[in-house]
């Protein structure tokens, strides 16, 4: 039996048995070809390509997810167009044959990829690991896993295109997407097995499932694991690393781990920055965040990032109704020139303030903030309303919408 008989019967086992589905990305700027495509009927599309000057189809900014995403019969019947012409012209590169069965997947339309395989085979043109690892993508990418696998066993027993990494990746990142734990951890050991080493997107999918999957155990294990083989990770394994300390509720290891962001010379994002306030704020650790402060603004980080410390800082105070650290740490904020950007850090001070029943030193905050090219969103208009009328202090209920008004507030 032919390869591609055999290829072809381990596909239509597992299309018959699997649900589909497509994925595809944002359409790029689209070319004048592609513009006609769009335009022109479903039944002009192949008249079309005839007429037309169709090297457009191998430029860079002829869009196939663009095609794909308005009409899959037509991306399928510019396929069909596109490989008849191939073969007419007898191409031989084994490329251009991949590229199609990608746009295969796509279109959720595996035996036309099998088409696509089955004519390249017929032209005399013999299978890579290339080329299976387009047909293995193409499956995972619809959902066919069984089939995918099957294919995986193919080349395993082949002696000119044997799975390489980028096979094992296709699985690795397809099970991530799934968020199957079992499956990817299983695919990450067989090419460790297999003598590949992981590239930075392996572990970065790796990392993010058994965060989100609330493995920490895993995800502690498997960033050592990268750390060793020389893989520097990028900044969203840090921030899915420290959001997984976050969420384990360990103000140890959230500490550690940003020292060792630190000490290593990672950055700290505004990001990771987030969620450690968010975690402090939760758990009251407001000394914690002093630390974190001091220990950040040593290290010359971004004003972005040193404004949310401070205004984290004053927040926790405020929930805690410390008002002599709030202004304390107001007015040392502010003296580096720093402002208030969040405006519910704002509203959590205007409440203390309420509580407080400390009317005038509200009013002396309000005038630093706007001084400090603060503007007052319609939800801190609103809270100051609500609060001065429960005191009974109309005169500035009536001010304060005044101002509302004055700057465009109804």
């Amino acid at each position: 039996m032919a390869l591609g008989c055999r290829v072809l019967s381990v596909v239509e086992k597992g299309f018959k048995s699997q649900r589909l589905f497509c994925i595809c990305s944002k359409p790029s700027t689209p070319n004048p070809l592609l513009i006609k495509l769009l335009q022109v009927p479903t039944s002009r599309v192949k008249a079309t390509l005839d007429s037309e000057d169709t090297f457009a189809l191998d430029t860079s900014d002829f869009s196939w997810d663009a095609l794909v995403t308005a009409s899959l019969e037509k991306a399928r019947l510019v396929i069909e167009w596109r490989l008849g012409k191939m073969l007419n012209e007898k191409e031989r590169d084994y490329g251009q044959y991949s590229n199609l069965i990608s746009v295969c997947g796509k279109i959720q339309n595996i035996p036309l990829a099998m088409q696509v395989f089955t004519s390249m085979e017929a032209q005399g043109i013999k299978p890579t690991s290339f080329i299976f690892n387009s047909l293995v993508s193409v499956c995972l990418s619809t959902g066919n896993t069984a089939t995918a696998v099957s294919l995986f066993e193919v080349m395993e027993r082949s002696e000119s295109y044997k799975p390489n990494a980028e096979t094992y990746d296709n699985f690795i990142l397809a099970f991530a997407n799934m968020r199957n734990a079992y499956n990817l951890h299983v695919w990450y050991s067989a090419k460790k097995a297999a003598g590949f080493s992981s590239s930075l997107q392996t572990f970065e999918s790796l990392i993010s499932v058994t965060v989100k999957l609330r493995d920490f155990d895993s995800a502690d294990r498997i960033y050592k694991e990268m750390l060793s083989s020389g893989v520097r990770p990028n900044t969203l394994i840090l921030e899915t690393l420290l959001e997984g300390f976050c969420m384990k509720k360990s103000l140890y290891d959230v500490k550690e781990f940003l020292n060792c962001i630190l000490d290593d010379g990672w950055e700290i994002t505004v990001n990771m920055v987030e969620k450690a306030v968010g975690f402090y704020l939760e758990f009251r650790y407001v000394e914690e965040m002093e630390e974190l402060l001091v220990t950040l603004s040593k290290s010359k980080q971004v004003t972005e990032v040193l404004v949310r410390i401070h205004c984290g800082i004053i927040s926790l105070y405020a929930m805690l109704d410390r008002l002599d650290d709030v202004e304390y740490s107001m007015k040392r904020m502010m003296e580096q020139g720093m402002s208030f950007k969040c405006p519910d850090d704002v509203e959590k001070v205007i409440c203390l303030y309420f509580r407080q029943a400390a009317y005038d030193s509200l009013e002396l905050f309000l005038e630093h903030i706007k001084a400090s090219y603060y503007e007052l969103t319609r939800s801190n208009y609103d809270l100051l309303v609500a609060g001065y009328r429960r005191a009974g202090l109309s005169q500035r209920v009536d001010s304060v919408i005044n101002e509302m008004k004055s700057v465009g507030f109804s």
